[in-house]
């Protein structure tokens, strides 16, 4: 399945169905009078966030959605049937901007939340509404008021707990598949990852957050350079962010640096999210080089540094567990911690 953050949709909301002039005519009924039903409501235009969706690909391939039109008033003072809504499902955390592409008119953060684009338009008066004691036989009816259209945006801003930044060929691919059961593409080769993955990390029967694997940044890419800058949007809402850092190139404090400016650069308050900073692919290099790495890594970016190997799992748990930290705000005790805690407060 192809993955789509953001389209452009057209919308209408249905036309009020038109009043109906008559008049009641039967056998032995004198002075008859009118009879003439109201018009029916248009159908209206919704946007609703399901479960069960993650892209907006739906809205790829068809972009104009129109309500159906109101039924006509008739006669015997019957109404006309109001006409259905449009429900437009998107996954949760999608945006509805303007076509300005900046005022927002909704945001649906939440499985659930429902929102009216679109009013559907108010059915016309038929011609017993008009009756009075000086006009008892009027012609006069209301047409049914016309209904709204316009464009609007659709973005998506995927609703992650914890986001892995970093240059392209930082191993967050491998991270993400090696802590979860997401499949992303691994290659030897930079931008191997074009769109956002998830996976969802399970620590246990009460502990379990969702991780995004973000595209590569490169220098500029608040501004538009390379892949990753259509996707800084998914990182908007994560909780903490997850830093990975080649340990085989040579100014591992540079990269960290290039990428905490970027982020800045596109949202200020990105820069106050929780973040943990890794070195990957320990198995690489011998324990000088990594101690070296992670000195001047540490010097740069001010915080503890941990040094980490998806492939073999190393020091992998320790990450997991601070991560669970700041999404849940609760603490979560290692396995092996958890098993002496259980066996010292076992008796037979």
């Amino acid at each position: 399945m192809k993955f789509l953050d953001q389209c452009k949709i057209y919308i209408k909301s249905g036309h009020g169905g038109d009043g109906c002039v008559s008049f009641r005519r039967e056998a032995y009924v004198e002075y008859g009078g009118p009879d003439g039903g109201d018009g029916g409501q248009g159908g209206d235009v919704w946007i609703e966030a399901v479960e069960g969706l993650n892209t907006l690909i739906d809205y790829r391939y068809q972009q104009h959605f129109k309500a159906p039109r109101g039924g006509h008033g008739m006669g015997r003072n019957r109404t006309g049937a109001d006409a259905e809504d449009i429900v437009l499902k998107v996954p949760a955390g999608t945006q509805v901007i303007e076509d300005d592409k900046e005022t927002l008119i909704a945001d649906l953060d939440e499985v659930g939340k429902r929102v009216l684009l679109a009013e559907g338009g108010s059915g016309g008066w038929g011609n017993t509404r008009f009756k009075s004691s000086v006009n008892q036989a009027p012609r006069r009816y209301n047409p049914g008021l016309p209904g709204e259209e316009r464009w609007i945006w659709l973005q998506l801003k995927l609703i992650a707990d914890v986001g892995i930044v970093g240059l392209p060929n930082a191993g967050k691919s491998t991270f993400l598949s090696s802590v979860s059961a997401a499949k992303p593409k691994i290659a030897d080769y930079p931008f191997t990852t074009l769109v956002p993955n998830l996976g969802v990390i399970d620590l246990g029967p009460s502990t379990r957050f969702v991780a995004a694997d973000i595209p590569g940044l490169i220098e500029g890419a608040s501004d538009g350079a390379g892949l990753g800058h259509r996707f800084l949007a998914h990182v908007e809402r994560c909780k903490a962010l997850l830093h990975l850092i080649d340990a085989t190139q040579d100014d591992p404090d540079k990269s960290y640096k290039l990428i905490r400016g970027e982020l800045e650069a596109y949202a200020s308050h990105l820069a106050d999210k929780p973040e943990i900073v890794a070195l990957t692919k320990a198995d690489s290099l011998i324990d000088e080089q990594l101690e070296e790495a992670k000195a001047t890594l540490e010097k740069a970016c001010g915080k503890p540094v941990h040094i980490i190997s998806s492939v073999s799992g190393k020091n992998v748990k320790p990450v997991l567990h601070k991560l669970a930290f700041h999404v849940t705000g609760q603490r979560v005790e290692d396995d092996e911690e958890a098993d002496e805690a259980s066996s010292e407060g076992w008796a037979p």
